[in-house]
Order: C-alpha cells, then sequence, then structure tokens
C-alpha cells in the first residue's frame, strides 16, 4: 500500500470523530430552537366565564366548546351565541397569548352587536393545549376556515342556522396572519381588524426565538426558520401578509398600528397599502391589543370601542 492510500484512511479517522459532533451538536441546536418556539409559554387563564360571571354578576352565557380541524386535530374555544341569523366574528389572540386575553373584548361584541362571538386558543397555546405545538402561522389560517365551518354548522333550537353568511375576523400577531390566511380562502369573511400585523412568518420565528430564548442571532434565526421547515416536513411557508393582501378581495379592513416604537408598527403600516381597496387605519390608539391585559379600564374601551363599532358597520 503506497503512503498516500495509508493516509487517507488517517485523515478520516482523525476528523470523523469531530463531524460528528459537529453534526449532533448541530441537530441538538435545532431540536432546542424548534422545541423552544414551537411551545409557547403556558399558564393557567387570567379569566374564565366562570370568574368573570362571579366579578361582573349576571351568568356570562359562554360555552366551553370543541370541534375538528381540517387536518384531524381538535380545537377549543369559547362561544356566546347572538341573534338567530346575525353575523359572527371569531378573536384571534396572539403568539404566547390564549382566549382569555380576549374575553373582555369577545362580552362587550356580542353585547354591543348581538353577533356570535368565538374566540379560540390557537395551536400550542391556552391551559394544557389540545395541540401541543405551533407553526408560527403556517397551519393556524387552515385552523381559523375551520372554525369558520363549524359556526356554520351551528343551529339553533329550532334547527335553523345560528350565524348568517356573514363573518368578521380580529386577530393579533399571529393571530392577524392566520386571520389574514383565512380570508384569503373563505369568501364568507367579510370584515377584517387586524392589529401587529407581522411582515411574515419569519418575523414571528425571529419574535418567538427573542422571547423565548432572550437572543436576537441572525445565525440562531436562520437555523431556528431551517429546523421549522424540517420539523412541518417542509409545510412551513414564509408568505409575506403583503401577497396575502394583494389576493383579498371581499372584506372590508381596518387596520390597528401601535404607537411609535411599538415592534410591529412598520410592519403592520407596510401591509396597508397592499389591501384594495385601502383599508380604514388607526394610528392613534395608546396601546395594541397585545397590551390589552395591562390596561386601564379607560384605555381598553379606547381600543374595543373602535373595533366593535367596525365590526357592527361592515357586517350589518
Amino acid at each position: 500500500m503506497s503512503p498516500r492510500s495509508r493516509l487517507a484512511p488517517r485523515i478520516l479517522k482523525t476528523f470523523l470523530p469531530i463531524v460528528l459532533v459537529i453534526v449532533i451538536v448541530f441537530v441538538a441546536i435545532c431540536f432546542w430552537l424548534v422545541r423552544s418556539i414551537t411551545r409557547p409559554p403556558r399558564a393557567a387563564y387570567m379569566v374564565t366565564p366562570q370568574s368573570f360571571s362571579r366579578v361582573t354578576g349576571p351568568i356570562l352565557q359562554a360555552q366551553d366548546v370543541t370541534w375538528k380541524n381540517h387536518d384531524g386535530t381538535q380545537a377549543r374555544g369559547w362561544l356566546i351565541r347572538g341573534t338567530e341569523g346575525a353575523p359572527a366574528v371569531i378573536l384571534l389572540h396572539s403568539y404566547g397569548a390564549d382566549r382569555s386575553w380576549l374575553l373582555n373584548l369577545a362580552v362587550k361584541t356580542n353585547e354591543t352587536t348581538n353577533f356570535t362571538v368565538l374566540w379560540p386558543d390557537l395551536r400550542g397555546h391556552g391551559e394544557n393545549p389540545l395541540v401541543n405545538t405551533t407553526t408560527l402561522g403556517t397551519v393556524e389560517g387552515d385552523d381559523v376556515t375551520a372554525a369558520i365551518d363549524y359556526l356554520e354548522s351551528l343551529r339553533t333550537a329550532s334547527g335553523t342556522p345560528q350565524v348568517g353568511p356573514r363573518i368578521g375576523l380580529y386577530g393579533i400577531e399571529l393571530g392577524a396572519y392566520a386571520a389574514l390566511n383565512a380570508a384569503k380562502r373563505t369568501p364568507e369573511v367579510r370584515a377584517l381588524a387586524l392589529d401587529s400585523i407581522p411582515g411574515s412568518p419569519d418575523d414571528l420565528v425571529r419574535a418567538a426565538l427573542s422571547s423565548r430564548t432572550g437572543m436576537n442571532n441572525g445565525v440562531l434565526q436562520f437555523l431556528a426558520r431551517t429546523a421549522l421547515r424540517a420539523y412541518t416536513m417542509g409545510k412551513f411557508a414564509s408568505t409575506p401578509s403583503c401577497d396575502i393582501a394583494r389576493a383579498i378581495k371581499n372584506p372590508r379592513v381596518l387596520i390597528l398600528a401601535g404607537t411609535e416604537g411599538d415592534p410591529w408598527r412598520k410592519t403592520t403600516l407596510d401591509t396597508a397599502p397592499c389591501f384594495s381597496p385601502l383599508p380604514e387605519i388607526k394610528k392613534d390608539l395608546p396601546l395594541t391589543g397585545a397590551n390589552l391585559p395591562t390596561s386601564t379600564g379607560q384605555q381598553e374601551e379606547g381600543y374595543d370601542r373602535p373595533v366593535i363599532e367596525f365590526f357592527d358597520k361592515a357586517l350589518r
């Protein structure tokens, strides 16, 4: 055997363990990143219909309901029925939040408009979620269409449809992207109120990585996106919100932008011109939907009222 042919096995033997260690470390980092961002923080609900009723007095007629997503997984939410045949509104929370964050808005919307209101936990969210992981926008839009199918299946005691042919969607951040995606697929969606719109799911990955790990590193962001695509078996698609907005023709749209310095203000306002006709834009609100749990009653009312009035006008 020549010296050169003997050298190759030695080099392989020397460097193969190093390569294996690098591969193992790479896979471990990717696994940690995906696990971190696809499992949002979970806590007990801040408020439930039962605890809400103990404070306000009258019993809140909200039901805890479940239905099937199109991929066969289970979904859940709280439902308040409105007037027979009236429109319905679905409220969608942000990443790391849950349905309890929107209970006040749901109650006010129902009381003011007599619309049926459904507000679900997005997959991977809420106390003891039925689906353990979020896909940061990949499947959530389809889940919203399943929620619309569920609303359309509801019947009154006399057997007539509970909900009329008009649906409104409200969403914050992850919920806003899911609402956009659902509106593109569902002609029944006639009104969209969107708060803190991400430019694309890549922005959601970036924000989730920062909030879950405390790091905002470009290399880690790339690894997180790559790992998420592998985890979702190639289904993770970072379609820009603007492209989806251009494809939506039916609904009236309300854009809710935070104050200067809000991390989602720029992407929200950048998405607004992509709609046709141009949407109504609220830039003077003191907070976003993500701040509602920590807001004062006056601030909350100042935010809720324009949203409710928009749906009341757009869906009548």
